[in-house]
């Protein structure tokens, strides 16, 4: 492993001290621990920071995050980031349990079954998005395949529950940039699970330092913008 202490020692001072110590600790954006790593593992998953996932994700397990809830992010990764994206991700995470221990395949998260994924999927949305949903998926196939593949293959698996399946899902969003739509439609959903807007800005906070200022500042006006839309309709 690269020691930049050695070979960058100034950017390794500043880099460190900011994102291990100015943002975990700011006052008001700070989040419980396991949040917190849920949300940069999500985070650099969507960015694509495979070499820093690889110092995160043990970071992380030693924090308290479990084998289970690392694979259900990587997991649901799929359906936003596609699988050309997410393997790596996933190769990653297993050298590392193996690599601690962790006996492979993990327990089954599943809840549906190949019968009742639609149904449940549909479901699933309208939990988050509001009633509505129950029916989205009529409007064609790739509204079918996301209401029995994205909402009924994932989000129904425990080791997550729904409001972390939405905060994550808003971080994978956030992440690659050029969601911007798809992000105000999931800070709106993660606003009607209770992650309100104070929530997701410090979810933006605490993930700052690996995705940068654009897309942080994007996000923010994204988190903004349905929190007015939202406003405005009641």
């Amino acid at each position: 492993m690269r020691d930049y202490k050695l070979t960058d020692p100034e950017f390794a001072e500043r880099f460190e001290h900011f994102a291990f110590d100015e943002v975990v600790n700011e006052e008001g954006q700070q989040l419980d621990g396991i949040t917190r790593h849920m949300a940069v593992a999500a985070t650099l998953i969507g960015c694509q920071g495979i070499d820093a996932f690889r110092l995160e994700v043990p970071r992380a397990l030693d924090a308290g995050l479990t084998p289970v809830m690392l694979k259900e992010i990587i997991y649901q990764a799929v359906d936003y980031l596609g699988i050309g994206r997410v393997l790596p991700f996933l190769d990653a995470a297993n050298d590392i349990l193996a690599s601690r221990g962790v006996s492979l395949p993990l327990e089954g998260q599943a809840t549906t079954t190949m019968e009742d994924r639609l149904e449940k999927g549909a479901q699933a949305q309208a939990d988050i998005f509001g009633a509505h949903m129950k029916e989205a998926w009529k409007a064609g196939h790739i509204n079918r395949w996301l209401a029995d593949n994205c909402f009924g293959d994932y989000y129904t698996r425990t080791g997550l529950d729904l409001k972390q399946r939405e905060m994550i899902t808003f971080c994978f969003l956030a992440a690659q940039g050029g969601c911007e739509p798809q992000l105000i439609a999931h800070s709106k959903g993660n606003m009607n699970l209770g992650n309100d807007k104070d929530f997701l800005i410090r979810v933006v906070s605490q993930c700052l330092p690996c995705i940068g200022y654009p897309r942080s500042l994007n996000a923010i006006t994204c988190i903004n913008k349905a929190a007015a839309e939202m406003e405005g309709n009641v």
